[in-house]
């Protein structure tokens, strides 16, 4: 009797049919489609074609706003007028007259360039305040020999201004062009020597007058 159910226990018992369940993979895999099919009926692609159209035009909208902004903006490089002498004035209060041939946010590129020399006149009267005459002096002459041209550091520069063509200074740098055709000529004689021309108050000075640097 022990034999036969021993018997009985050890025989193969039925393979399941292929409909009796579902293997882990199967599900997951069912779950995946599950999942897709409701992204694909909340998320239309008619849905997500026009979020890309928006955002494409948010993007030029932006872009168009930006350059109208900038050009529509006044360079202060147009302000300055060609056709006149400029001056600049520094932080030091020091003035430099010329024409500006750039100007940006970092410097001031000046060249033909002036500035004024001061020199006080003598007074026989002690209680009488000396006068002081000033001279429009080509910059080229000194002693470190500079050509004329000067590049400003823009932090150094207070504000600058185009000269009215019959203002002092306008008609004394034409004065000066008309005695010197032919540009500046330095003494080599001495290093002091400049060369100047009608003075800021009214009075008319030598073409050449020596001053001490």
């Amino acid at each position: 009797m022990d034999f036969l159910h021993r018997s009985a226990n050890n025989q193969p018992q039925p393979s399941r049919a292929n409909g009796g369940g579902q293997s882990p993979a199967a599900n997951v895999t069912g779950g995946v489609s599950k999942v897709k099919s409701i992204v694909d009926v909340d998320q239309p692609k008619w849905l997500r074609v026009v979020f890309v159209v928006m955002l494409f035009s948010a993007t030029v909208l932006l872009l168009a706003i930006a350059v109208l902004f900038w050009s529509g903006r006044t360079h202060e490089g147009e302000l300055v007028d060609n056709s006149k002498e400029q001056a600049v004035f520094l932080t030091n209060g020091q003035v430099y007259f010329g024409n500006i041939k750039d100007i940006n946010s970092q410097y001031v590129d000046l060249q033909g360039i002036y500035y004024l020399n001061s020199q006080s006149q003598s007074s026989d009267s002690k209680d009488t305040t000396t006068p002081t005459s000033f001279s429009l002096v080509k910059l080229g002459c000194e002693l470190h020999g500079p050509t004329d041209r000067m590049v400003i550091n823009r932090d150094q520069v207070s504000f600058w201004e185009n000269l009215s063509t019959d203002g002092k200074v306008a008609k004394a740098i034409d004065q000066w062009k008309s005695e010197n055709p032919s540009g500046l000529k330095c003494d080599n004689t001495t290093n002091s020597t400049q060369q100047s021309t009608g003075a800021t108050t009214g009075t008319t000075t030598d073409s050449k007058a020596s001053t001490n640097q």
